[in-house]
């Protein structure tokens, strides 16, 4: 889409006013360090898709009035969120003089009656209604959950009484560490596609996932973080990266092991030969150092997935996947509803125009002749939840503390099922994206569609709820990336430039309670990626519920520019060496990432200087290692990598990673962030430092990742002797 080239007007003062009031942050610092305010063409377009109209200052004035009256339209609160053991007050608005009683409904069947205070607010006119307001008191020892607050309102004269009722959502004050940590508890990071076996097909799945969390967790490991398991498109190309997928909330059948299905075993000998062939046109890659070629793996995955679910179930099985449809509900059926129309017509964007609302009637009709397809896809879901969660039993049987650590993307793709299945729960015409940073100088358009905050408070965070709760379904952490998205978002109009956004901000306490009610109810520890600018009140608030932040040892320095010391580093941290935007640490050594960013043309100044700068940061820590006895003279790649990490662990974080490509010595970075074809983004297969293939059964008789953990685990006995 072409970018507007209409010169940007500052906005009135009023414009200014409406914005804020509606959560739209009308100032900013820019890279330079100057304050900088969106323009009056950001303000109205983002206004707009909030539902207020501001293009002239009729329609400002007007909105002004609209959002102080328009709580008093409400007798209750939409949605109201609060913690555990907080005192707060509901706000009630009756006709005026109308008695109202005000009870909740526990999730469990039980009630609780609110205490009415003292509010001498006056009566206002709403409507041409005399309206008044009352207040209640929320009991401070409500029980965890999702309840209903109920009001009954009795007006003057012979009207019939009026019940009211909306939802009360009771979250954690704060997600305590697990006792079973300890002191520190480690783990290790990978990249699942990238992490096959013999009997692969040709990329990493949850059989994989299984046998690798068993490896761990014998050695120790406390949880095994992997990338975003997230669906991506089933039909035509698959979009590699697993930060782009189609929903949060369902699963990539592509991890699918399908002969790790029950059916498989009854199935007959020409149906078992048709799986076995689907096998061999793959299972060569499992020994190359190529791209993984997801379309090429799901194309034979899935000739052998319609063999298996066209031989049927027994009467058990069946009654078990109904079982499952039946709890994922309306959301899984729209799930499959989608794919079956993109197997169908492909991309959304050739999509006839009367599909394009799911809930029309053309698209009831398509469901009905679509039955069998929508049944498959769904059945899909099952079949890879029943893998996963095996795969999370294994972890915590190795003993492991926490198991899988799942990897929650920050959107979805803006053709992809849930902006088709829940329109009106995405902002209409806006992107998600970042403003321009000393990286990114004209700032970064992510294509994502933002969740709108009017629809989640109006609908009590219901997309979050869902996707959150399907995602802990069979982990024991969740990393989530870009976690500030949850307290504000860069939205770009459509038509502009990155650089011309605003940030429009969300109920982070909302978000992060109703966030951490599902995590407290999976048992699971959540972790946030707070990397890059994140204002420091949120990383302390973030840190006060419990939420762990996300540390990596090349950004961590100090004010002078070297290293920070172990012993200033965050307890509530997920510590790493490194991250999957990087090169794995035996590159990083290298400079190469220097080498890539210049081969591909990504650099914005001159390679000698980028050089030089990589240098003094390698030297600033190699000194910094041996100020800490963790480096001889004349150290080797591999006696650098293990000094790093035994540098980490020296910290007081509470969680430490280590990524399994620097446990055999990997160099080729997953993902080059600023590329899209240049760079095989996501596609690396796993492989050591000579360019051989490693593979799962390859890891326990691995002598440099032995090595490592070996490390990892004695420094961490040191520190908690």
């Amino acid at each position: 889409m072409s970018q507007s080239t209409v010169a940007a007007q500052p906005p009135s003062d009023r414009l200014l006013r409406l914005a804020d009031l509606h959560g739209v942050s009308t100032e900013y610092w820019d890279f330079h360090g100057n304050l900088a305010s969106p323009s009056r063409q950001t303000l109205e377009a983002v206004l707009a898709a909030l539902g207020v109209p501001a293009s002239t200052e009729e329609e400002i004035a007007a909105a002004l009035k609209e959002v102080e009256i328009e709580p008093w339209r409400h007798a209750l609160p939409p949605c109201t969120v609060t913690r555990s053991g907080k005192s707060e007050t509901v706000r009630v608005h009756v006709p005026d003089g109308a008695d109202v009683s005000v009870r909740i409904v526990l999730e469990d069947g039980g009630e609780r009656w609110l205490k009415q205070t003292d509010d001498w607010t006056p009566a206002r006119e709403v409507d041409g209604v005399l309206t008044g307001r009352a207040s209640f008191e929320l009991p401070t020892d409500l029980p965890l959950g999702w309840h209903s607050m109920v009001a009954e309102i009795r007006a003057r004269g012979t009207e019939p009484a009026r019940t009211v009722t909306a939802p009360l959502a009771v979250t954690p004050d704060r997600l305590e560490i697990p006792q079973a940590l300890g002191e520190g508890g480690w783990g290790v990071m990978a990249q699942l596609y990238s992490v096959r076996s013999r009997g692969s097909w040709g990329i990493g799945d949850t059989d994989d996932l299984t046998e690798l969390a068993g490896f761990l967790g014998d050695e120790g490991a406390d949880f095994l973080l992997i990338n975003p398991l997230h669906a991506a498109e089933p039909a035509g190309p698959m979009t590699p990266s697993p930060y782009l997928p189609v929903t949060r909330r369902f699963v990539n059948p592509v991890y699918i092991r399908p002969e790790n299905i029950l059916e498989v075993s009854r199935l007959s000998g020409p149906r078992r030969s048709l799986v076995q062939w689907a096998l061999e046109e793959v299972r060569e890659h499992n020994l190359q150092t190529t791209p993984i070629d997801r379309d090429e793996v799901w194309k034979a995955k899935r000739e052998a997935l319609e063999v298996i679910f066209a031989a049927g179930r027994s009467r058990a099985r069946q009654r078990d996947f109904e079982r499952f449809r039946a709890e994922q509900g309306e959301g899984l059926e729209r799930f499959a509803l989608w794919c079956a129309l993109t197997e169908k017509y492909g991309d959304l964007a050739t999509w006839p125009q009367n599909l394009l609302d799911p809930a029309s009637a053309h698209v009831a009709n398509e469901a009905r002749s679509l039955a069998d397809r929508i049944e498959f896809y769904a059945w899909m879901q099952w079949v890879v939840d029943e893998q996963l969660e095996r795969a999370q039993s294994q972890a915590l049987a190795s003993g492991m503390a926490l198991g899988i650590m799942d990897d929650l993307a920050v959107g979805v793709h803006p053709r992809g099922a849930d902006v088709w299945s829940m329109p009106d729960a995405f902002a209409p015409g806006m992107q998600v994206g970042a403003p321009p940073d000393m990286y990114n100088q004209l700032g970064q358009n992510w294509s994502q569609p933002p969740w709108s905050p009017v629809y989640l408070a109006e609908h009590a965070f219901q997309p979050l709820r869902d996707m959150a709760r399907t995602v802990l379904r069979h982990a024991g952490a969740l990393r989530v990336d870009h976690i500030i998205g949850l307290f504000r978002l860069w939205w770009i109009p459509e038509g502009m430039g990155a650089d011309q956004g605003a940030y429009v901000r969300y109920d982070h306490e909302a978000m992060v309670g109703v966030l951490l009610l599902e995590a407290y109810r999976a048992g699971a520890v959540v972790i946030g990626e707070d990397l890059g600018t994140v204002e420091p009140w949120a990383r302390e608030y973030l840190a006060s519920r419990g939420v762990l932040g996300t540390s990596v040892l090349w950004f961590e320095k100090q004010g002078d520019g070297w290293p920070l010391q172990p012993q200033a580093y965050r307890r509530l941290a997920l510590s790493t060496v490194n991250t999957h935007d990087l090169p794995p640490t035996a590159g990083y050594l290298a400079d190469e990432h220097v080498e890539l960013r210049e081969r591909l043309g990504l650099l914005t100044e001159p390679v000698e200087q980028v050089r030089a700068e990589a240098r003094v940061e390698r030297d600033r820590m190699t000194a910094r290692l041996r100020e800490h006895a963790l480096l001889g003279e004349e150290p080797t790649e591999r006696e650098v990598v293990e000094g790093l990490y035994r540098y980490v662990v020296r910290t007081p974080s509470a969680l430490i990673g280590v990524s399994l490509v620097d446990g055999v010595g990997e160099r080729r970075t997953q993902n080059q962030p600023g590329t899209d074809r240049e760079y095989p983004n996501w596609c690396v297969p796993l492989a050591d430092g000579s360019g051989e293939v490693v593979l799962v059964e390859d890891l326990p008789s691995s002598v440099r990742l032995g090595s490592l953990l070996a490390a990892v685990r004695d420094e961490l006995a040191q520190r908690q002797a």
